[in-house]
């Protein structure tokens, strides 16, 4: 007996030290088992606590008082699957009828509460069939991305959202997209995580960097074009105008639309050419959009107009040629002058850090998703890298990025430095680097930081 309550007091032990410690670990050796018996046995009467259930019908009652028996119990939904994860539980219900998929979006916090679990998210998979996701642990304290096979053509992970699943930046879904932050809040550290995660894809990077470069100009080895001034980032802007009409050619040209082509064959952008005739894509970054819009004189004014035009006309114009925007700030609203709100509304992903006033969080989502809003100003300052990431259809989660240092981000651009494709059209604005330093000589201890 006395061997057994050690063994026990051990064990507790070390399932206490590891949910301190490692929760991820406590969570995939105790806390599923826990979960699981948690939700099983008391899923009927928290679906009743939570106002998640119907009535019998009225069938059973009438049988009920006829034979005398006890009136029947309502009915909790029906439980069709429930799964574990890595970090959490899938449970997959159907729907009895009279209800709706918004009593259990409405119903997420008390469910929470009572199978003490971290988060619980719902959505509906189709009609009649609710799912939700439900995580044992907070991800987003210590961000850790699982090992992930090939996201796809322009799809790459970089944050985990707050249930558990890995967020991706799909540019063919979402093809442009906006991010604002203050200082500090971990919005160079996403977008750092995205050129490392984009530097193993066959695209082009092109860079405006109006802090002379600071942000970019380390990861220049795998960068197409760089613009480090607004004079040099207007003539670049320029000439991806004018490879996007040279594109828009390319497609009409292969087009040859006949009687007798194909459904299947016929295309108005970049995929559904042949391999050896589609052009590269491009993905343009836009360290920080204020210092392409503010101006100070005639001239100047004279350049952010062109700055600005060139960009909303990208954004209009430019998926079906490729070009895909990621467009950063600190603020992105009207004060920036005209154009700015255009531009905006072109921009459909939105992903806010944590910012300084509500006016900013607005920016980003007043028009697409106001309960965003609120989640945006709520984001502690103790937690950099952590977003809340909408779209126009009004749905929003929250994500965090892991950490990248600017050298792993370096390493990661120069292992892929073969992949920088060359487009004519930008040969201008190409940076021009020195060779590596090979690791055995003495200059690479100091070597700058674009080595």
């Amino acid at each position: 007996m006395t061997g057994l309550s050690v063994a026990l007091a051990l064990v507790a032990s070390v399932a206490l030290l590891l949910r301190w410690q490692r929760p991820a670990w406590y969570w995939m050796t105790f806390g599923i088992l826990f979960a699981l018996v948690r939700v099983l046995g008391r899923y009927s009467s928290v679906m009743d606590a939570c106002g998640l259930t119907v009535p019998p019908p009225r069938w059973r009652l009438a049988v009920a008082r006829m034979t005398g028996r006890p009136i029947p119990e309502a009915r909790a939904p029906r439980i069709l699957r429930l799964r574990p994860t890595r970090t959490g539980l899938v449970l997959r219900v159907k729907l009895r009828p009279g209800q709706d998929a918004f009593d259990f979006s409405a119903a997420s916090d008390r469910l929470r509460h009572s199978f003490v679990m971290r988060n619980v998210t719902t959505r509906e998979i189709r009609s009649g069939v609710v799912e939700l996701r439900m995580t044992g642990y907070d991800v987003l304290k210590r961000v850790q991305m699982p090992a992930l096979p090939d996201g796809g053509v322009m799809r790459v992970p970089v944050a985990m959202r707050e249930d558990g699943e890995v967020y991706y930046r799909d540019y063919r879904q979402i093809p442009h997209a906006l991010n604002v932050g203050a200082t500090q809040s971990g919005k160079s550290v996403y977008q750092r995580n995205l050129v490392a995660a984009l530097a193993a894809l066959d695209v082009a990077l092109v860079g405006i960097d109006c802090k002379q470069g600071v942000e970019l100009a380390p990861l220049a080895r795998r960068f197409t074009a760089l613009a480090d001034n607004p004079d040099t980032a207007a003539d670049l802007l320029d000439a991806l105008v004018g490879h996007m009409e040279g594109v828009y050619q390319l497609i009409r040209r292969e087009q040859r639309l006949s009687a007798d082509l194909p459904d299947a064959d016929i295309t108005a952008d970049i995929w559904d050419l042949p391999d050896h005739l589609r052009p590269t894509p491009i993905v343009l970054m836009v360290d920080e959009v204020a210092e392409l819009a503010l101006f100070a004189t005639k001239d100047e004014e004279k350049r952010r107009d062109r700055i600005i035009t060139s960009l909303v006309r990208l954004s209009q114009l430019g998926r079906a040629a490729g070009i895909y925007l990621e467009i950063c700030g600190q603020r992105f609203g009207s004060e920036l002058g005209k154009g700015i709100t255009m531009l905006r509304a072109q921009l459909t992903g939105r992903t806010a850090h944590r910012v300084n006033d509500e006016t900013s969080a607005n920016m980003a989502f007043g028009d697409i998703a106001p309960d965003a809003v609120l989640a945006t100003i709520q984001i502690p300052t103790d937690r950099p890298g952590t977003a809340v990431v909408g779209d126009s259809s009004g749905g929003w989660v929250r994500i965090r990025t892991p950490h990248l240092t600017l050298r792993r981000a370096v390493n990661t651009c120069n292992a892929h430095a073969h992949r920088t494709p060359e487009i004519p059209a930008l040969d201008a604005f190409r940076p021009v680097l020195p060779p590596l330093a090979k690791a055995s000589e003495p200059s690479a201890a100091v070597a700058p930081a674009i080595a």
